[in-house]
């Protein structure tokens, strides 16, 4: 699974710790990503309930559909799978976790969870978990969650490694890049053949994914910093932002970056360089014992003092693992201090109606003196110009 057996120990052992300190008998997780970090087992969520169940003694139970327990048994790190045939079925799933919660003796007593039964996806529906069974319930979803916000280096090996795909990915991406082209031609070569090279190089390995593309952001359009495909046709003096990422064993890192085609304009070169004084403002800011909060505080300081918070629209960076974006935020509203081992995106960005949008983004880890790079790729405006 690409990561050892210690590691589940070490994190049913972190759980099992805060449970203890809130004085619960269970846990209840039924966020898919918070499964993965307990199981290894990464898997795609449907309107069939999937949870797993930390109980006390220290035993991992998962509760799956009966299509699912084969795979369970296989690839989770659990001790057990208990399985129910179906959804909707003549008795609802949650109704049969209630009988299961009953029989490991469970009723009346005090039950953490971080989703009150399941959540809405494929237009699942049903009850409530504490609809349908007597406990002393508690929202726990921070016991899993803070334990994730700092990785540990097993974690963070995986995250180099991710790091280095997305650069291919990346890079082949840029090279790749020729007025002419629509957008998904270019990420759809770019990404396969990273995929490809990932899948080769790395045998026994499931989901192995890279990736690399524009998202719509091309020309004017990459104005709007989270788009979709937009099947724009590349041209010659556009403004590119990218996104690069390579999914192993569920955990990815985030590159992106600002390209030109053919030189910039003044204009276009005047943003860019804005863009990359707030990125140094943020990445000076990092360290250890400072809240999230000031780091997006200063970031943000910088638009206002030089006149350009109009071109704001997000915050300075986010937590990444198992998730795209997880907690902590660099927020001004998140005051989570930053602690050696959180691996964080920085990415201010700028926003120009017609004229397009200036965003770098890097995956960097804390440390104890401040932090380190995850990804590596040029930065520098003359080392993203594509020639035409």
């Amino acid at each position: 699974m690409g990561f050892s057996s210690r590691e589940f120990e070490r994190r049913r052992a972190s759980v099992l710790e805060s449970m203890r300190e809130a004085g619960l008998d269970a846990l209840y997780i039924a966020s898919p990503p918070n499964i993965t970090y307990l199981t290894g087992f990464e898997f795609i969520p449907t309107e069939r309930p999937i949870s797993v169940i930390l109980v006390g003694s220290g035993e991992l139970i998962a509760y799956v559909p009966l299509l699912e327990a084969e795979h369970f048994e296989k690839y989770a790190y659990v001790d057990s799978v208990e399985w129910y045939n179906e959804y909707p079925d003549e008795i609802h799933p949650i109704n049969r976790i209630a009988e299961l919660l009953k029989q490991l003796g469970l009723e009346g007593r005090k039950i953490g969870y971080d989703v009150d039964g399941y959540g809405h996806v494929f237009g699942y529906r049903g009850p409530k978990l504490s609809d349908v069974f007597r406990a002393d319930y508690v929202y726990a979803r921070d016991i899993v969650e803070k334990l994730r916000m700092k990785k540990s280096s097993e974690e963070i090996g995986i995250l180099r490694e991710s790091a280095k795909w997305a650069t291919l990915a990346h890079r082949l991406l840029q090279e790749y890049t020729v007025p002419g082209l629509i957008e998904d031609d270019i990420s759809l070569r770019a990404s396969y053949e990273a995929t490809m090279a990932m899948i080769k190089a790395l045998p026994g390995f499931r989901g192995l994914r890279a990736m690399a593309g524009f998202r719509g952001q091309v020309g004017p359009h990459s104005y709007y910093p989270h788009s979709l495909s937009i099947h724009a046709v590349v041209k010659k003096g556009q403004v590119l932002v990218t996104g690069a990422s390579a999914k192993i064993n569920g955990y990815s890192a985030e590159l992106e970056r600002t390209l030109f085609v053919g030189k910039p304009s003044r204009r276009h070169e005047e943003f860019f360089n804005f863009m990359m004084k707030a990125r140094e403002v943020a990445l000076d800011n990092i360290k250890p014992g400072i809240k999230c909060s000031d780091i997006d505080r200063e970031v943000r300081r910088f638009y206002k003092d030089n006149g350009l918070y109009k071109y704001w629209r997000h915050h300075t960076g986010h937590g990444i693992g198992i998730e795209y974006h997880e907690a902590p935020f660099l927020d001004i509203g998140d005051s989570t201090i930053i602690e050696p081992g959180m691996v964080l995106t920085i990415e201010p960005g700028f926003y120009v109606e017609n004229l397009g949008g200036f965003r770098h983004s890097d995956t960097i880890l804390v440390v104890d003196d401040g932090y380190e790079f995850i990804t590596h790729y040029p930065t520098d405006l003359d080392d993203l110009i594509i020639d035409v």
